[in-house]
């Protein structure tokens, strides 16, 4: 049956045309049902029972149940196309849930299309609007339903939405609202996953803290959309992201492209209810206003005060400048050259999920009706939260998932419900889980359709993969690996030939991913939404399924692998005489560690051939990274901490500094060279769509924390480019063989992050990477781990004339938004993997208290924050008990000393000073590592 589907559509110009569309209609398209005995139920998913409940939802309920859906409880479930289609432009992401459980074999979720069934088809009517005629379009659905299963099923239908569940029980369908339809299961644990309408408060007298010192907080009512746009079209308002600081959660920072400049947002009132993430819309201050709060170290159990502020830790963290160290006492407050706001509207919400506990609290009474509770995120920059639970008593001293309602102008926190509980607090394994979901990491197993992609097992180069004329068999060279100890996702190996002439010939050899991950599959889908592996104390969760990142694509030795490789000419002054890229056919000798490298170079005795090998690379390695630094390129560090982690019980043995090596650097500089012949190679051939890496260079403000310390250390830092501040580092030395360590890694906190970009979005000037010295940089050598890599081999293999450029390359803002993607999940992986050193490093010293020295980083006027050589751990020393309304202690921001009022008793920037570390529990299964100045 064929219908004529018409609807307007405006074009670029401006003009809006007519389009009529063919619509098909079908009566062949089946209900889902196990035990329909009309339709085919090869496919069907619904109940095997004729006396079924068969739940129909509207399209809020999705969008706002979404939680209490994916709860095993609820079953039976059919999820028309009208609905589906509607979620899926009003939230991508409860699109993708509820799609997941429409494809999970143990649920019964089914999707019924019922836009092109003849029966449940509904035509539009003159003046109906669209959300009545969806509505229509569902009770008509529900009414076929019901008379298709017959009188023994009951077709129930789920809505909130008060004028559609009248016109359902008019025209004979049973609906329901959902708190209704869930009260009737008898499950009170699934009550608290219900979102409640906004117009249904709780008294805030039930959840408020009623101490006289904190007032009732009454936020202003946010703009109409409307007027936001007007004001923004005007310049009376500002559009950006909110990004709160990390480290002090009442101060703001909107980076607002209108003006060029961060504008400040300082406490709860100028932040107006807007979250972490919000894309809202801002209003300048007066500039008498324009402020700074204090510099102080804030407490993880610190009260919510409003007029703390804190300095936060790098440049790294928002904001991307840092406010004065607290002046000595008697001065002014300094003036911030940067603009304070307040929020007016929100433009756009980054509500989700968030981890944590509940407030401690006493049982209410009779421990059976509905407690009202605060919950408090790991995730310091979230507001406290209310909620309403039947089952308190189990979720005190928990870990629980609670994602937020709404948030009424009139009330101090936003209201939420409970989701899950993860487990109990301080748990290993619960607080590893937390931090997974603290920085939405996906760590759930592979979908069966990702793993249908796959090749079975074993996998072996076959006669058709040698026959193809666009792979070089190189089986015949002397190739091996060097990577970490206990490596087994190996995407990286190298040769090293002489030639003939003097020269060299030395390649790299990269695990060819794309072979196996094609474009637009299920298995690219996911890749792409992971965007990396993530690297945990105690695990690895992978970007790519095991049978590809620890066996197909590894390359291990001894097996014949597939690899995508870039050739050079070297001379023995490591200058490239040629470069040649090719698909290849490999064949490893030996996949060695850093340790074993390093050995084989050291050891005279050793005149082997890949011992030869070894050290001709290094020789030409250590040519090409002195080439590197004359240029400009940064030597930094970080604290990067090793663990030593029982196999059986996964607890920490030991702790100490990860040692860099002569192997390490050799195989970084072939990997960067690699890198950037790749990057120079795919921008010639597609200068508008080429995914590349860029490191911005810091600004004056985000290098003058190092610029202070510095001075007040005797070092006189040039920053007027980074070949400049490389040769000033160079330069500070001092008596202390890890003074320049310390100054490397005040350095590298100073640094903005790298970031990957399209091509196309950027002028040539801002493609450079200022870490590295280099114009141009991207991603090749680990396809394994990064999914950028894996799109830049599509980028190089299309412009070798291998393949076909996939058409997403020609769809600029979605190469945007790939983009923003692997930004976001590389910042996430670097988030998680800090958070598992500091929880491993509790674990560590929770029975072994222990003293050691410590430097002083930065200097506050409560304390400093001091790093441990030893260990690698970094964390705040108080001088002042947090209960102490002043203190005795006063900074000299010239000098970077803390001196306390009527003593000499004074410490520096820098200063070695010895601590005592012990793990301490301020609150009941709430641990944490408390350094204790000794002296």
């Amino acid at each position: 049956m064929l219908q004529s589907k018409s609807f307007a559509k405006k074009t670029k110009q401006g003009r809006v045309i007519k389009v009529v569309r063919e619509h098909y209609l079908r009566d062949d398209i089946y209900c889902g049902a196990t035990f329909c005995k009309v339709c085919d139920t090869s496919a069907a998913r619904l109940s095997a029972s004729a006396s079924a409940t068969i739940l129909i939802v509207d399209t809020n309920v999705v969008l706002n149940q979404i939680d209490l859906l994916e709860n095993p409880k609820i079953d039976d479930v059919v999820v028309l196309s009208v609905v589906l289609e509607e979620v899926r432009h009003k939230n991508l992401s409860v699109y993708n849930r509820v799609k997941a459980l429409c494809t999970n074999p143990l649920r019964k979720f089914f999707v019924f299309s019922n836009e092109h069934h003849r029966d449940t088809y509904v035509k539009d009517m003159i003046g109906e609007s669209p959300n009545d005629r969806n509505d229509r379009a569902i009770r008509v659905a529900a009414r076929w339903y019901q008379s298709h299963l017959g009188e023994s099923t009951q077709i129930l239908l789920i809505t909130n939405d008060r004028e559609n569940k009248k016109r359902a029980t008019e025209e004979g369908i049973s609906a329901e609202t959902v708190e209704s339809y869930v009260k009737s299961l008898g499950k009170p644990d699934l009550l608290d996953l219900v979102v409640l309408s906004s117009s249904v408060d709780v008294p805030m007298e039930d959840v408020e803290d009623l101490r006289p010192s904190k007032k009732k907080i009454i936020y202003s009512e946010h703009k109409p959309m409307s007027e936001v746009t007007s004001g923004l079209l005007h310049g009376i308002y500002h559009q950006g992201k909110l990004r709160v600081n990390r480290y002090n959660p009442f101060e703001a920072y909107v980076g607002s492209e209108s003006i060029s400049e961060e504008i400040v947002i300082c406490g709860r009132a100028n932040m107006n209810r807007a979250f972490h993430g919000d894309i809202v819309a801002v209003e300048l201050l007066p500039q008498d206003q324009w402020r700074d709060g204090k510099s102080l170290i804030i407490d993880d159990d610190d009260d919510d005060e409003e007029e703390v502020h804190l300095v936060p830790n790098s440049a790294d963290d928002v904001p991307r400048f840092e406010n004065p160290v607290q002046p000595m006492s008697g001065s002014s407050p300094p003036v911030s050259s940067h603009p304070p706001g307040r929020v007016v509207g929100i433009i756009k919400r980054n509500w989700h999920s968030y981890c944590g506990s509940l407030d401690p609290m006493p049982m209410p009474a009779g421990n059976a009706g509905v407690a009202h509770a605060l919950f408090a995120s790991k995730d310091r920059r979230i507001p406290k939260i209310r909620i309403q639970t039947r089952q308190l008593g189990n979720l005190l001293d928990k870990r629980i998932i609670v994602a937020v309602d709404s948030w009424d102008c009139l009330s101090r926190y936003p209201s939420g419900h409970y989701v899950r509980t993860i487990g109990q607090i301080g748990d290993r394994d619960t607080e590893s889980e937390v931090l997974l979901i603290e920085n939405d990491i996906n760590s759930r197993p592979f979908s069966s359709q990702v793993l249908a992609c796959l090749p079975p097992l074993p996998w072996s180069l076959s006669l058709e993969d040698l026959a193809n004329s666009n792979r070089e068999d190189l089986r015949h060279l002397r190739v091996f690996s060097v990577d970490p100890p206990g490596c087994k996702d190996i995407d990286d190996a190298l040769h090293c030939k002489p030639l003939g002439n003097g020269n060299f010939e030395v390649g790299v050899h990269i695990a060819d991913v794309t072979n196996f991950v094609l474009p637009g599959t299920p298995l690219d889908e996911e890749a792409s939404q992971r965007g990396t592996s993530v690297y945990l104390v105690e695990r690895r969760i992978d970007m790519l399924p095991k049978s590809l990142t620890e066996d197909i694509c590894s390359l291990r030795s001894d097996v014949e692998r597939l690899s995508f490789s870039v050739i050079w000419e070297l001379t023995p002054d490591a200058n490239i005489v040629s470069t040649r890229y090719t698909k290849s056919a490999i064949k490893s000798c030996a996949a060695l560690s850093y340790v074993e490298a390093q050995a084989r170079m050291d050891d005279s005795r050793l005149m082997d051939p890949l011992t030869t090998d070894l050290r001709n690379l290094n020789s030409l390695a250590k040519i090409m990274r002195l080439r590197r630094i004359k240029r400009g390129a940064l030597t930094l560090a970080s604290p990067e901490v090793k663990f030593q982690i029982d196999t059986e019980t996964h607890d920490p043995l030991d702790i100490g500094m990860y040692q860099i090596r002569e192997a390490n650097q050799m195989i970084e500089e072939f990997m960067l060279a690699a890198n950037i012949s790749v990057a120079e190679k795919i921008l010639k051939h597609f200068p508008l769509c080429s995914l590349l890496r860029r490191h911005p260079s810091p600004t004056k403000e985000m290098l003058e924390p190092l610029l202070r310390t510095a001075a007040a250390v005797g070092l006189d830092l040039d920053v007027s480019s980074s070949k400049a501040l490389a040769d000033s580092l160079d330069r500070a030395v001092g008596d202390d063989p890890y003074f320049n360590k310390l100054i490397r890694i005040l350095a590298t906190r100073c640094m903005t992050q790298a970031i990957y970009f399209s091509s196309g979005d950027l002028s040539p000037s801002e493609f450079s990477h200022y870490g590295l010295a280099a114009p141009i940089y991207t991603h090749f050598t680990s396809p394994i781990r990064r999914y950028a890599d894996v799109i830049v081999h599509r980028l190089l293999a299309a412009a070798l004339g291998i393949s076909r450029l996939p058409p997403i390359f020609m769809d600029g803002p979605q190469l945007t938004s790939i983009a923003d993607n692997l930004n976001y999940r590389h910042r996430n992986a670097q988030m998680a993997s800090r958070a598992s050193v500091e929880l491993h490093t509790v674990i560590f010293f929770r029975n072994r208290p222990t003293d050691t020295e410590a430097r002083i980083l930065k200097i506050k006027s409560n304390g400093f924050i001091v790093f441990v050589p030893k260990f690698g751990i970094e964390g705040p020393v108080y001088l002042v008990a947090k209960d102490k309304g002043s203190s005795d202690w006063a900074v000299d921001e010239a000098h970077q000393k803390v001196t306390k009022a009527g003593t000499k008793i004074t410490y520096g920037i820098l200063q070695t000073v010895r601590i005592h570390m012990e793990v301490v529990e301020p609150q009941p299964n709430r641990p944490k590592l408390q350094l204790t100045l000794i002296s």
